[in-house]
Order: structure tokens, then C-alpha cells, then sequence
């Protein structure tokens, strides 16, 4: 009975210094670091600020991934070049044109040389190259310059609408000024006899 109680009392002991431990450890691991998105394409005049605030460092690094990828010589408007920050790890993601499929590596290799960024996740897509989605891009690009509302969002050397076509189906990504041109958007493309889906990614800018 006596060495019941002793083999008792050792195991509790045990276990309330595991517990202690394991809260102490607990305690000791940093939090996570924030993850600062540019939270949709890269776009000049736009997004200059991360969706969060994160340390000197990251805010760094995220203006600088931003002003390399927008000097990159062949991101257009058919385009979709998007990154996060997190830490000292920067992913990039979206897609480009077979037709610059180089940008995919020009873009890893340009925030590669940024002073601070030690790690580089390269998940930006090429997508495949097909006649009928370059057509419904040139299409695509045509009408939205030509409505009167949305001409204003093609006249910067890097426009704020984005048209991105996989498989003659379009997503519209980038940034407006109201919800009316959003949905203009959205309906002109939609009236391309050739394209298959419209996905309204269009970001109004308040």
C-alpha cells in the first residue's frame, strides 16, 4: 500500500513538471510573424502599403519587392504579379503570358538582390500558350479602353485594370475608383462572344 502511494506520488510529480515544461516552452516560442500581402496585382499609384503593418525590416522589403517587379520590362496588363513578405521570405504568385514566360524568373531574380531577403518562393504561373486566349486578351483590352468610364484606368504606362485569360476564361484583376465601374467592367467583357467565364476581381478603391 505504502508503495502504491510512493509510485503515485512520483507519477503526479512527473506529470506537473512535464506540464510546467511544456507551458514554459510554450511561452518561450516567438509568435508568428505577420504575413504583409500586396493583396492583389502590382500596380503603379496603388498599393503602396501592405494589407497589415509588420517590422522596419519587412515594410523594407515589401517596398522594395513592389519597385522591382514594377520595373520589370515585360509585366503588362495581361499580367498578374502579386507577393507577400513574411519575415525574410518573400513569395510571389499570380500568373504570366507564355509570350513572357521569362518574367516569371526575372521577377525571382530581382527580389533575389534585395538587401535583407534570404528566401524566395517562386509560385507564379506561366500559362500555356494558345492563340484563342491571345485574341480574347487583345479583344478584352480593346473594348474596356474604348467605354468611356474605363478608358481613365488605361492611360498610365502601367494601367490599374489587369486581364488575365486562361483558357478563354477572364479575370478581371486590379483597381477602380467606384463599384459602378467595377460592374461596367465585369459586363463589357462578358459580352466577348468568345470568352467562356468572367471572374470580377476588381478592387474599389476607397
Amino acid at each position: 500500500m505504502i508503495r502504491k502511494a510512493m509510485l503515485l506520488s512520483v507519477v503526479l510529480a512527473f506529470g506537473i513538471g512535464a506540464t510546467a515544461q511544456t507551458s514554459s516552452a510554450a511561452q518561450s516560442m516567438p509568435a508568428s510573424e505577420a504575413i504583409l500581402s500586396s493583396n492583389g496585382p502590382v500596380v503603379a499609384g496603388v498599393g503602396n502599403r501592405p494589407n497589415t503593418t509588420g517590422s522596419q525590416s519587412e515594410m523594407t522589403i515589401y517596398k522594395e519587392v513592389r519597385h522591382e517587379l514594377l520595373m520589370l520590362p515585360y509585366y503588362s496588363l495581361f499580367d498578374d504579379l502579386e507577393f507577400s513578405v513574411q519575415g525574410r521570405t518573400v513569395t510571389l504568385s499570380g500568373s504570366v503570358t507564355s509570350m513572357h514566360s521569362e518574367t516569371k524568373q526575372d521577377a525571382e531574380r530581382a527580389v533575389k538582390r534585395i538587401e535583407g531577403v534570404e528566401n524566395v518562393v517562386n509560385n507564379i504561373k506561366v500559362l500555356p500558350p494558345a492563340p484563342f486566349d491571345q485574341q480574347v486578351r487583345e479583344q478584352a483590352y480593346r473594348k474596356l479602353a474604348n467605354v468611356g468610364g474605363l478608358s481613365q484606368y488605361f492611360w498610365e504606362a502601367a494601367p490599374s485594370i489587369h486581364i488575365i485569360v486562361d483558357n478563354q476564361n477572364v479575370t478581371l484583376k486590379g483597381y477602380v475608383y467606384s463599384e459602378g465601374d467595377k460592374n461596367l467592367a465585369g459586363i463589357t467583357i462578358k459580352q466577348l462572344a468568345n470568352v467562356f467565364n468572367v471572374k470580377n476581381e476588381l478592387q474599389v478603391i476607397k
